[in-house]
């Protein structure tokens, strides 16, 4: 597994390869699907991950639900359980 240094060859391969329209099939597919479920779980919106990407809401939709993430119902990020009425 690599380090965190990419070479510039490899970056301009990925950046070539998330522009908008484009397939992003193999290695490069799983990585995006990584970075995003891990940006989501974090708090972004898939607003703001389209954004981001320069990809679609539909497309991060598609590939949060791919990578098993559980989604957030509308609203935005909530802030954990409510207290129990009693």
């Amino acid at each position: 597994m690599r380090g965190p240094e990419r070479t510039s060859h490899e970056e301009a391969r990925v950046a070539e390869t998330l522009k908008k329209g484009s397939r992003v099939t193999g290695a490069a597919r799983d990585k995006l699907a990584a970075d995003l479920k891990k940006k989501y779980d974090s708090g972004a919106s898939i607003r703001a991950l389209a954004e981001e990407t320069g990809r679609s809401y539909g497309f991060v939709h598609r590939m949060l639900s791919e990578s098993g993430v559980t989604l957030r119902g509308r609203g935005g990020a909530t802030r954990g359980k409510k207290a129990a009425a009693s």
